[in-house]
């Protein structure tokens, strides 16, 4: 690692939403961790909300224990489906997905005894099939909301405000986060409740945008910065050819609809920003008071690099796996989400920042061994 570049960045860690696949997430996050990368500020949507939490609110030596515990916590000790392969594995799989459905996952979520629409309405029973309070009380034990609110690493959570539709990013910089913030990020109905904070209701985030980088444009970066956004659906696929794998890829482009162009745009307005900032500097002092109240100038402080990492589905994947909590499934995300960021550091792209034309921001798509850098167009 080029240790000089490496202590002027500020390292932001966007994490997706995807149920189970978040899993992956913990393997990605030990390999930065391993290679000395600890985020000044973690943005997260859903389940991405949950492991961003996680890591905001834990010392940096005890990140991966705590998010290890966490799934471990959510999950049943049915390791011994590890040892099947092929069809075996993949009817295995569909068996966890069904125990969630029926059962829930322990300290995550219950079904509820009642159905919604014998409920009385407006309560949260009348509004979804599960409970999610339990998972109020394993948040609190495996991240600490006072080291999120008064510690170095800043924390932004996507949730969609009900009544109009709105992407909203709770952030400790901003305010007070506690549980309720993490639950409101990933109340994705039917099946969750919407969360009631100070007065309105709020779904998963992924209503809107399932990836949030959006959170990074709330104000002027603070000097050059690795964007490291790791998804979980992944937009391009084969043409299905079974009904398993057309459900699959129905999945996939729903949830990841909109990555893509939420990556370019971000990258985009970082770079209008930068040239605007760029072409300020170069104003005569009397002019610069000139430029518009509310314009978005970015003060010319370094490139930004985002490196947008995508989850490549197993074999064994099936279409309902945002629901396979199963042991098994989740040792094999994690161990793809390790050997893929680790494969990413070994090209660290962002290493050519200081030699590379001065631009914004720079784009690194990774899909598995393919790495492809480019410059969004303006």
């Amino acid at each position: 690692m080029n240790t000089t570049l490496y202590s002027r960045l500020q390292i932001i860690l966007a994490l997706q939403g995807g149920g189970a696949l978040g899993a992956y997430h913990i393997g990605a996050y030990q390999a930065l961790a391993e290679a000395g990368y600890h985020p000044d500020w973690v943005t997260g949507i859903s389940i991405g909300a949950i492991n961003a939490a996680i890591i905001a609110g834990n010392a940096p030596d005890r990140r991966v224990e705590q998010l290890e515990g966490f799934w471990r916590a959510i999950s049943r000790p049915d390791e011994w489906g590890a040892n099947l392969q092929g069809f075996a594995r993949q009817v295995f799989n569909r068996l966890s997905v069904g125990q969630a459905v029926l059962l829930g996952q322990p300290r995550f979520f219950t079904p509820r005894l009642v159905a919604p629409n014998l409920a009385p309405p407006g309560t949260p029973a009348a509004t979804s099939y599960y409970d999610t309070t339990p998972l109020v009380e394993t948040l609190r034990r495996y991240a600490d909301f006072e080291l999120i609110n008064h510690g170095p690493v800043r924390l932004s959570l996507g949730a969609t405000k009900v009544t109009t539709g709105e992407l909203v990013f709770f952030d400790s910089r901003r305010q007070r986060l506690g549980p309720e913030h993490v639950l409101a990020s990933g109340s994705l109905p039917p099946g969750f409740p919407a969360t009631r904070i100070d007065g309105e209701l709020y779904w998963d985030g992924g209503c809107v945008a399932n990836t949030p980088l959006q959170a990074v444009l709330s104000e002027p970066l603070a000097g050059p910065a690795l964007i490291i956004a790791i998804d979980l659906w992944n937009p391009y696929g084969p043409e299905p050819e079974t009904i398993d794998e057309v459900l699959w890829r129905q999945r996939q482009i729903q949830f990841a609809s909109r990555t893509i162009h939420d990556v370019q745009m971000v990258a985009q307005m970082l770079n209008m920003r930068w040239l605007l900032g760029y072409l300020r500097e170069r104003l005569p002092q009397a002019e610069r008071g000139n430029v518009p109240r509310g314009m978005p100038v970015e003060p010319v402080k370094g490139s930004v690099d985002l490196v947008h990492i995508v989850y490549q589905p197993r074999p064994d994947e099936t279409p309902q796996s945002a629901a396979d909590f199963s042991r098994p499934s989740i040792a094999a995300r994690r161990d793809a989400g390790y050997a893929d960021m680790r494969r990413v550091l070994e090209q660290a792209p962002w290493q050519v920042m200081e030699t590379a034309p001065r631009v914004g921001a720079r784009v690194h798509l990774v899909e598995g061994e393919v790495l492809t850098s480019y410059v969004p167009d303006l």
